[in-house]
């Protein structure tokens, strides 16, 4: 059998609720060729149990998504990898639309993200996420980013922090190529906005994202974040 071209890494912690359905709708891109990891960094439930028969493979790996990412990204064989949470899902063909997308002079890129949930400004919320990647070329883990291996390894992989490792990995593969910013769009929970309340939420992430800029370590951020969360 050939080797995959597309590789889909999915970090997973205690998603026993969800995988299932989440790995089902995957099921027209594995009967395509693609290739499924599903990394799990130490679930108390059955997240993992139940992944197995839906996926290529579960691995193993410390908890934290950037290091769960690289563990999958290490473990998978495809020349093309995207990165996919577990409560998310991609648009119909998005692996033909990757593979157009990474054919030319761009070697990474996302997808514009549609935020399903009960609150009215979840639209709204989408809407600004999408227009501010396309203005500054960074790229959210909620847009599924993806890239070529080569891009992949020749930044490093994720950088190893516990928060914001989406936006300094979109800056290390600025330095490569511009991002492919691709107009169908992946269905990502809006959970968070709808427990932390929409408002509150956009503040605390607009907080967080400054005191980034400022400079002030991802690991500071990440306990704050924890602790509000």
């Amino acid at each position: 059998m050939p080797p995959p071209t597309l590789s889909l890494v999915m970090p997973v912690l205690d998603e026993a609720a969800t995988i299932e359905a989440t790995l089902d709708a995957l099921q027209p891109l594995v009967r395509r060729g693609c290739e499924v990891i599903v990394v799990d960094g130490g679930s108390d439930d059955d997240t993992a149990a139940l992944a197995a028969p839906r996926c290529s493979r579960v691995i193993d790996a410390p908890r934290g998504r950037a290091r769960q990412m690289n563990a999958g990204a290490r473990a998978s064989h495809g020349k093309q990898l995207l990165f996919l949470h577990a409560d998310a899902r991609l648009p119909t063909r998005a692996d033909r639309l990757v593979a157009k997308a990474l054919a030319g002079a761009r070697c990474w890129g996302r997808f514009d993200v549609r935020l399903e949930g009960r609150h009215p400004l979840l639209p709204l919320i989408a809407f600004a996420m999408n227009r501010r990647s396309r203005l500054t070329g960074i790229a959210t883990g909620d847009q599924a980013m993806f890239m070529t291996r080569r891009a992949f390894e020749a930044v490093g992989g994720f950088p190893d922090q516990p928060l914001m490792e989406d936006i300094e990995m979109s800056r290390r593969l600025k330095r490569l190529s511009p991002p492919a910013c691709l107009g169908a769009r992946v269905t990502a929970s809006g959970r968070r906005w709808d427990r932390g309340g929409a408002w509150a939420t956009i503040w605390l992430m607009w907080r967080l994202r400054f005191r980034y800029w400022r400079g002030e370590s991802a690991e500071t951020l990440a306990r704050e974040y924890r602790h509000v969360r």
